[in-house]
């Protein structure tokens, strides 16, 4: 299903939120239900399990005891156990009989208890592998030789002769596969001579510039989005000057310096203009470290959707679990950077933020929305282990300081360290909004 069909039924700000509480809810209840069933097979009650914060709209006990409930605010959720006093588990331990003391959270062993309390974001790290590796597994890899299937939609000027199933074999005499192919060596037209294979035949035909100025993703809160480019759209002109590279954009946006464009954009048969400025933007290096950049917020690929075939489970968990690392790996480097003043801090993002990007990537498709899910369950994941108190990271912590001192901290500094630990994630996402909002609109 493309979200962007239904999205005028909604609007764009019912359909933004809609969008970001489903990504949301699903995150928080794999996260919550982490917590819950390594809880569980730890030997530790679980009291409630309610995904959302406030008054109850629905709830129904299962035959353990456990209360399974929605609340109002879908924001969140929590967990429960024995001996909690608050759905947080702030403050001192609740009253609990001799009897049940081993099935409360205070009462468990120390493995126990840090088992459960590590379950949360590694659910949320399993959940992302899973939806990369579903994603990579949907696609699948393109076939070897390079095999045409169909065409993007294109103006009249990118002609195109190719036919379901012919093989690529070169254009303009550079052949696929070798080291020394360079798309930049092509000639910047419409139409290329293109050697292929079809039905066993070597034949020339022509075809459409190989990496045409055609927008095949939309980046969530840049200047194209916020301009109302979208995906599917073909950039025909630049400041009044005619293009058909997508290097071609590259080149005119890097020559700007920040400066407005004017962009002549062909949709669906029609063409309309556009006006934008570009955006300096960090970039991660799959080496680490950041590349800062002036982009528009576009992506691009060759002309043709590609033949592809299944891609195995093993090989997809494989490219699943180098994406997380990846994104483990950026986001981390990210955090340094920015702390360090290496990069802007726009590069962090609130709840608005994270709303909007949410919105953006449900109107491009459903695969664009399932695969951004699966990134913020890695970035939650990876959030929810920072050693800070209030967060899974600084209940291990506490739960370290235990294993070495054998003994809990004591309640004064415990719950001290708890405000401390909820005033800094309160400043911070303070500091997120006003990002969100004011600061990097």
């Amino acid at each position: 299903m493309d979200f962007a069909q239904i999205l005028p039924s909604f609007g764009g700000a019912a359909f933004t939120i809609i969008a970001f509480v489903v990504a949301l809810s699903v995150i928080v209840a794999i996260h919550e239900y982490g917590h819950y069933i390594v809880g569980r097979w730890c030997g530790i009650h679980a009291e409630v399990f309610s995904l959302g914060f406030g008054p109850v709209l629905a709830s129904r006990f299962d035959k353990r005891g456990t209360r399974w409930q929605i609340a109002a605010l879908p924001f969140g959720g929590y967990v429960r156990f024995l001996g909690d006093t608050n759905a947080a588990g702030i403050g001192p331990e609740g009253e609990v009989s001799e009897a049940d003391k081993r099935r409360s959270m205070a009462g468990a062993p120390l493995w126990a208890r840090a088992l459960t309390v590590l379950a949360g974001p590694v659910f949320n790290f399993i959940l992302a592998i899973a939806i990369f590796a579903a994603v990579a597994m949907s696609e699948g890899q393109s076939k070897d030789p390079l095999t045409f299937e169909s065409s993007l939609d294109l103006p009249a000027q990118y002609v195109s002769e190719f036919q379901a199933g012919d093989e690529v074999v070169s254009v303009e005499g550079q052949v696929f596969g070798e080291e020394s192919f360079d798309i930049t060596a092509l000639p910047y037209e419409p139409v290329l001579t293109y050697q292929i294979r079809r039905d066993g035949m070597e034949l020339a035909i022509k075809g459409p510039y190989l990496m045409p100025a055609a927008i095949t993703g939309i980046n969530p809160r840049t200047a194209a989005d916020d301009a109302g480019l979208r995906k599917g759209d073909v950039i025909v002109a630049i400041d009044g000057a005619p293009v058909v590279a997508f290097d071609q954009i590259v080149q005119a946006v890097k020559a700007v310096d920040g400066a407005p464009l004017t962009l002549d954009v062909w949709r669906a048969g029609a063409v309309s203009q556009f006006t934008l400025s570009p955006r300096r933007v960090d970039i991660p290096l799959q080496a680490g470290g950041f590349e800062t950049r002036w982009l528009i917020g576009i992506t691009g690929s060759v002309f043709f959707i590609e033949a592809t075939e299944t891609l195995g489970l093993w090989e997809s968990l494989q490219r699943a679990t180098t994406q997380l690392y990846f994104i483990l790996k950026s986001s981390l480097s990210g955090l340094w950077h920015v702390a360090t003043g290496a990069i802007s801090t726009c590069n962090l993002s609130g709840p608005v933020g994270i709303a909007q990007t949410s919105g953006t990537m449900a109107a491009q498709g459903a695969t664009s929305f399932i695969w951004f899910v699966g990134m913020l369950s890695a970035a939650v994941g990876l959030l929810n282990l920072f050693p800070v108190p209030i967060l899974d990271g600084g209940h291990l912590v506490f739960h370290a300081y235990e294993a070495v001192f054998r003994k809990k901290p004591s309640d004064a500094a415990f719950n001290v360290l708890m405000m401390m630990g909820l005033a800094l994630i309160g400043a911070m996402m303070i500091f997120a909004m006003l990002n969100d909002l004011v600061l990097c609109p």
